[in-house]
């Protein structure tokens, strides 16, 4: 496998680990809401790992995403080459943290202590989906989401 691949996964793999440390130990402490609540520091790496191994097979993605409509076959041959599993997992990572910050943020302004915001930020960090609607549902007051 090539050296900016191996790189790419290994940096954004172990990078994210503090993040969501802070956020799950510490959610309400004065570095966490520093680093993590600062996208420089906590989105920016990240993308940027995403970006070095986008770069090279972006024609290929938006060819094969955008020229049809994307049906299993196509996804499956997409991915089919290592180089593009790889910027998928990195994908993951992105908006996966990406979501749990947006649920530590929604945790720490509405107050939510730590036995509530560690398993639903833990479910962020594992299964994104599943993790941000229960995230939203338990900072929603009286059943009602509005766009801030």
């Amino acid at each position: 496998m090539d050296t900016v691949v191996l790189a790419t996964f290994w940096f954004s793999s172990v990078a994210i680990f503090p993040l969501w440390i802070m956020m799950w130990f510490f959610p309400k402490h004065a570095n966490t809401k520093k680093i993590v609540g600062d996208l420089r520091f906590s989105m920016l790496p990240l993308a940027i790992s995403y970006a070095i191994l986008l770069t090279p097979n972006i024609l290929n993605v938006l060819i094969t995403l955008g020229s049809k409509m994307p049906t299993p076959e196509i996804v499956i041959d997409l991915f089919s080459d290592e180089q593009m599993i790889i910027l998928a997992w990195l994908h993951f990572l992105v908006m996966d943290t990406f979501a749990g910050r947006y649920v530590w943020l929604r945790m720490v302004e509405k107050d939510k202590p730590i036995y509530h915001s560690m398993p639903v930020l833990f479910l962020c960090m594992m299964v994104a989906p599943i993790g941000l609607a229960l995230g939203v549902l338990t900072t929603t007051s009286n059943g009602e989401y509005k766009l801030d």
